[in-house]
């Protein structure tokens, strides 16, 4: 472990592994994409490497995309084309490159051209700070009753000392009976997808066949609760960017993107 001035005492002490699939059904190719002159696989790999990771990896399964990273200087790992999701391939990456179970390792989407690189040292740090958990991830309070009702908005509740006790597409906590419906939404937490694992439950994650209420809510966290296993979760309001997911999107993180540019420029 090392500090550098000013920085945290975790700083350095935990891992960044991208997930960059080329493939993608709403927008393909999308972690190749331009946003303000740059390829967002390039975005997200800035982001992480102002985090203060010790180490970041891309992976992926894709050529193209492999030459792209190796070109404006990140380190890439070659996994393989029947990882399933995200977290597959970041157990792949740490077995291909033997990591040990001290330093966690943050699983950040190469679709999130804007995540704070704050927001991935603060999700480090939270398992880090915890040592009897094996995950750790963050969450956003909901905004709207219409967020709240959204299935595709994952909720979360989580207890006092900060496990998370449950994660649904469903709207939680529901109001009972003699609710004020209309406000129950108030109490409820947006889930955000980044997440920090512990290298052996995440291996344990990965090799363990879904379970029936990942399968129902078809939200994989769900399978590492089944197996028994603690999520630290937190607030980190200024982690909620967009992600890129539809042409849409990529306009948005483009404009916003230009705007902070040119806010450097003027300061």
């Amino acid at each position: 472990m090392f500090t550098q001035a000013g920085g945290s005492v975790f700083e350095g002490n935990f891992r960044v592994v991208i997930p960059a699939r080329f493939d993608s059904t709403r927008l393909p190719g999308k972690v190749l994409l331009d946003i303000a002159g740059k390829p967002m696989i390039q975005h997200v790999w800035e982001r992480a490497v102002s985090s203060g990771a010790g180490e970041i990896v891309v992976a992926t399964d894709n050529d193209r995309v492999a030459e792209v990273a190796n070109g404006f200087g990140a380190t890439v790992c070659m996994t393989s084309p029947a990882c399933t999701s995200g977290t597959d391939r970041v157990a792949e990456v740490c077995d291909r490159l033997g990591w040990d179970n001290i330093s966690p390792v943050v699983n950040v989407q190469g679709d999130a051209p804007l995540i704070l690189p704050a927001s991935i040292r603060r999700v480090a740090e939270l398992l880090l700070r915890n040592p009897e958990a094996s995950l750790a991830t963050l969450c956003v309070a909901i905004k709207s009753v219409q967020e709240y009702s959204d299935p595709n908005v994952v909720k979360v509740v989580f207890d006092r000392a900060g496990r998370a006790m449950y994660f649904s597409r469903a709207p939680i906590p529901s109001g009972g009976h003699g609710q004020d419906q209309d406000n129950v939404w108030r109490q409820a937490w947006r889930h955000l997808g980044l997440y920090a694992y512990k290298i052996d439950p995440l291996r344990i994650l990965s090799q363990t066949p879904p379970c029936l209420l990942e399968q129902t809510e078809r939200l994989e966290q769900l399978r590492a609760m089944w197996l028994g296993m603690t999520i630290m979760i937190e607030p980190d309001e200024g982690a909620h960017g967009p992600d890129v997911d539809t042409a849409q999107d990529l306009a948005r993180v483009a404009a916003i993107l230009r705007d902070e540019a040119l806010s450097r420029v003027q300061q």
